[in-house]
């Protein structure tokens, strides 16, 4: 029988919506390289539409925030004792676990310890803060699947099995984006330029990033009649809670708001005004210049300046290890700041800075999808 012909039975768990698309990604790529494959354990409907069999419901696993798990702890303590045993009984060649590192990364160290192999599927920041969890990652997995590069060199440094397979942003976002076809998709003006603002996701964010951004578009809209400013919203909540900072700020400036995810407001606009976080590497595969903008409590600002152990925030500077765009932290995060390294940005050529974005989209463009599952079957074929 050949390898690829031999039956092969998965254990796999994603515990939220991001992990659910990894998992249909990585259950495609598998089977077109090994049909006779099974899967076993949570995931999300896209996971189940592949043939995954979900022993419980993705919901169980999607808690946020340290008072709601500890609320919800006796049940995720249930489900994690649930799933060793099934796997325990019903062991798989394998088990991935995508995500969810604070309930994953506790499944996989029993599974490693009943004999059964284990892969963790996105590494968890532990090369920016609270770098001894490598220790508990290397107890509880044999192979890490990680997006970048620089998180492999990571777990290079303490011989911990990592692959880096790639980002499927990367793989999903074109190398050249229209911006015109985007703005005309949300209806802009295309004789203007557009400014990109995307004062965060949550709440906290919105409330302590919104007033110096929104205080940076009132004197860039001074200093530049023809800009105008698009605003993208994740849900009904922040919409409400941007429009009460604007009209407490400035109810006399113009923003068109857009509920949708940021990937068509930042394809339409000519410069991005942002928060720290996942969307400035959309905006770096995307070619658009920004100005990223972060503020946080004064005491979680001393905790972090304290934990933190890298030399920037934003992930194009960290995977380019170098000050490719601003950043403006805390005391530096003022509106006239904010307001000058945007300037500065619309009215430069900002080739250099393309070219560069262009050359670590390439580096990290490598089919995720295949490479992942490329490397889980490299481990089977190991210890075979």
């Amino acid at each position: 029988m050949l390898p690829s012909e031999r039956p092969l039975r998965v254990g796999i768990v994603a515990g939220e919506i991001s992990g659910d698309v990894l998992g249909e990604g990585l259950i495609k790529a598998m089977r077109a390289q090994h049909p006779h494959v099974e899967f076993v354990g949570i995931g999300g409907p896209r996971m189940m539409a592949q043939g995954c069999h979900s022993l419980f419901d993705m919901e169980e696993l999607s808690v946020m925030g340290l008072v709601e798990v500890l609320g919800r702890l006796p049940r995720l303590l249930k489900v994690k004792t649930a799933l060793v045993k099934h796997f325990t009984v019903n062991p798989p060649d394998v088990f991935i676990g995508i995500d969810a590192p604070d309930f994953n990364l506790r499944l996989e160290a029993s599974l490693k310890q009943a004999g059964i192999k284990t892969v963790h599927y996105v590494s968890p920041s532990v090369w920016a803060w609270r770098q001894k969890r490598i220790f508990k990652i290397a107890a509880a997995t044999d192979l890490v699947l990680a997006f970048l590069p620089f998180e492999k060199a990571f777990y290079d440094k303490f011989d911990v099995p990592c692959a880096f397979v790639g980002h499927t942003m990367a793989d999903s976002i074109p190398m050249q984006v229209d911006k015109l076809a985007a703005q005309r998709a949300l209806g802009l003006d295309s004789s203007k330029r557009w400014l990109a603002v995307l004062p965060g996701s949550r709440g906290s964010e919105m409330s302590m990033l919104a007033p110096p951004f929104i205080k940076a578009c009132q004197q860039l809209a001074a200093r530049h009649p023809d800009l105008g400013f698009v605003v993208a919203l994740v849900n009904e909540t922040r919409r409400q809670q941007f429009e009460q900072i604007w009209q407490t700020i400035a109810p006399e400036l113009s923003f068109m708001l857009v509920d949708d995810t940021a990937r068509q407001v930042i394809s339409a606009a000519d410069s991005v005004l942002l928060a720290s976080g996942t969307v400035a590497l959309e905006c770096m595969l995307l070619k658009r210049p920004m100005v990223v903008g972060y503020k946080v409590k004064p005491v979680t600002a001393w905790l972090a300046k304290r934990l933190l152990k890298t030399k920037y925030v934003s992930l194009p500077n960290i995977l380019a290890d170098a000050p490719l765009v601003p950043e403006l932290l805390q005391e530096e995060c003022q509106p006239e700041a904010l307001a000058d390294a945007v300037s500065a940005q619309l009215y430069s050529d900002n080739q250099a800075l393309l070219t560069t974005f262009t050359e670590l989209h390439h580096t990290i463009r490598k089919d995720a999808d295949t490479s992942a599952a490329n490397a889980v079957l490299t481990l089977l074929d190991d210890h075979d």
